[in-house]
């Protein structure tokens, strides 16, 4: 698929190395996008939302939102997302270590568009994250961003 601009995917991952590993994954694609990362929930909906030093952030077309993470977790930053007319068109993959039915059954009628848990073996890993991103930039259409950032 071509794109005029590139992809913005924000990384909202607690742990550096599995958001390093993201990273190369992703760049490894031959996608132009740009790639935002923030360690926790409230820096994430702080960046959605352009408060603070996020002001002049664009807006991800796609966030690959961890679940468990410290002050405010995934969980309730996929609901404040989706509650968020501004927010809610954009999608969210769960990407985290929880294989829980719970959390599965949580984030998918929070309205999560997809749901990964993290392989804990490296080369599966890095191959589930070029699997996403063939899909997702090479297959799916994303929503136009109605600000034209």
């Amino acid at each position: 698929m071509n794109h005029a601009r590139p992809i913005e995917i924000l990384i909202v991952e607690d742990n550096p190395g599995d958001a390093r590993l993201v990273r190369e994954a992703l760049s490894d694609g031959h996608i132009h996008n740009n790639l935002y990362h923030v360690e926790d929930g409230a820096e994430a909906l702080e960046l959605l939302r352009r408060q603070g030093r996020y002001a002049d952030a664009p807006r991800p077309d796609i966030v690959l939102l961890d679940l468990n993470m410290p002050r405010v977790d995934g969980r309730e930053v996929l609901v404040e997302m989706k509650r968020d007319p501004d927010l809610k068109e954009i999608p969210v993959i769960a990407l985290t270590t929880s294989s829980a039915h719970e959390d599965v059954e949580a984030c998918y009628k929070a309205g999560a568009n997809a749901y990964i848990t993290k392989p804990v073996d490296f080369k599966v890993f890095v191959n589930a994250i070029k699997t996403f991103n063939q899909f997702w930039f090479s297959v799916v259409t994303l929503p136009d961003d109605k600000e034209g950032c």
